[in-house]
C-alpha cells in the first residue's frame, strides 16, 4: 500500500539561497536525497523528485514502508552503538534529516555523542547545517563518500572525531548508489583502515534478493539519474564487509536486524528488498579484553578502560 502525500510548493523547500543561487541544485535532475526525502514524507524535495518518486511508487507501492524498514534499522543500530559504549559517529550519505537523526537518538542516551553528517546533496547538506546550528556536538559536511581521505580530512571530522577512539561508520541505504566501477569494497575498505580497533560499521542496502522483478523495475528507473542503483546480493553485501567481524544475526533482511519485538518483524521480510548488517573491526591480538562473544549486547567493543570502567559503574548503579 502507498503512503498519501501532501505536494508543497518549491518555497517551502528549506535551502539557503546562496545554496539556490550557486547554480549547485540541479533542478532538472531528481536526487536520490531528495527522493528519499518524499518517501518518507518531507517536504525538502522538488518537482522532480516528487515525479519519479510517484513513479517508482506506482510500480512499487511497497517503497515508502521499505524506506520506513530503513529508518528502523537505523535507529536499532545506533542504540546498540550506543549501548556498546561508542560516542562518535560518521553518518555517510546521510540525506536529508529526518525524524530519528543518528545525533537525535544517540544524544538521548548519551549526551556527550558526537555525529559528522557527510552527504553530496547541497540540499541535504544545506537542511542538516539549519537543524544543527548551535548543537556544538554535530556537524554536517558536503563531500562524496567515494573519496574517503577528503572526507576523513575534513575540518569538521578532524575537530569532531578522534580516530585513536572507537566509532560508528554508518553506511545506510547509501552503498546501492556506489557502482562496481567506483568499487566499493575498496571504498569501504578505505575508512576502515582509520578505524580503531571495536568501531562498528552499520550499512543497509538494496537487494534484488526476494522482489527480482520489481527491483529490476526500479533500477531501470533509476539509470536515467544522477545516482544510478546497484542492487546487491547478500553474498555481493557481505563481500563488502571484509576485514569486519559480522555481528549476529549476520547479513539479514531489513526486520530481522535485531527487531525490539517479534510484533516488528513481516511474514514477508523478503518484502522489504534490504539488506542489514552491523560488524565491528577486530581487536588487536594484543587486546586483553574479556569480551569474546561478539553477538553480547552488552559486548563494549574494546572501549579504553576509562570507558569501560565507567561505563561498568553506571551497570552497577
Amino acid at each position: 500500500m502507498g503512503v498519501a502525500r501532501k505536494h508543497r510548493p518549491e518555497e517551502e523547500v528549506v535551502v539557503d539561497d546562496s545554496t539556490a543561487q550557486s547554480g549547485e541544485v540541479d533542478l532538472t535532475r531528481p536526487s536520490a536525497a531528495r527522493v528519499y526525502d518524499y518517501y518518507l514524507g518531507g517536504a525538502h524535495n522538488f518537482a522532480v523528485d516528487r515525479e519519479m518518486a510517484e513513479r517508482a511508487m506506482g510500480m512499487w507501492p511497497d517503497l515508502p514502508l521499505i524506506m520506513q524498514a530503513n529508518r528502523a534499522f537505523l535507529r536499532r543500530a545506533v542504540r546498540f552503538c550506543v549501548d556498546a559504549g561508542i560516542r562518535q559517529f560518521l553518518d555517510l550519505g546521510s540525506g536529508i534529516p529526518a525524524v530519528g537523526n543518528v545525533h537525535e537518538i544517540a544524544q538521548a542516551a548519551a549526551p556527550d555523542a558526537r555525529v559528522v553528517y557527510v552527504d553530496s546533496d547541497p540540499v541535504a547538506v544545506a537542511y542538516s547545517r539549519s537543524i544543527l546550528a548551535g548543537n556544538e556536538l554535530t556537524a554536517a559536511v558536503q563531500a562524496d563518500l567515494r573519496k574517503p581521505d577528503a572526507v576523513l580530512g575534513s575540518p569538521e571530522v578532524r575537530s569532531l572525531l578522534n580516530f585513536d577512539e572507537p566509532m560508528a561508520v554508518m553506511m545506510v541505504a547509501v552503498l546501492h548508489f556506489v557502482s562496481d566501477n567506483d568499487d566499493p569494497a575498496a571504498i569501504v575498505a578505505g575508512y576502515r583502515e582509520v578505524m580503531a580497533p571495536g568501531s562498528v560499521l552499520a550499512i543497509s542496502h538494496a537487494t534484488q534478493d526476494g522482489q527480482p522483478q520489481q527491483a529490476a523495475s526500479h533500477q531501470d528507473l533509476y539509470r536515467h539519474t544522477p545516482t544510478p542503483m546497484t542492487m546487491r546480493s547478500k553474498p555481493q553485501v557481505a563481500g563488502l564487509l571484509a576485514g569486519f567481524d559480522i555481528m549476529e544475526p549476520g547479513v539479514v533482511f531489513l526486520p530481522l536486524w535485531r527487531p525490539a519485538s517479534p510484533d516488528d518483524v513481516d511474514e514477508h521480510p523478503e518484502r522489504f528488498s534490504g539488506l542489514a548488517a552491523v560488524c565491528r573491526k577486530s581487536c588487536r591480538r594484543s587486546c586483553h579484553c574479556s569480551h569474546r562473544t561478539v553477538g553480547d549486547q552488552s559486548h563494549r567493543l574494546c572501549q579504553p578502560r576509562e570507558r569501560r570502567d565507567q561505563a561498568d559503574q553506571r551497570h552497577r548503579g
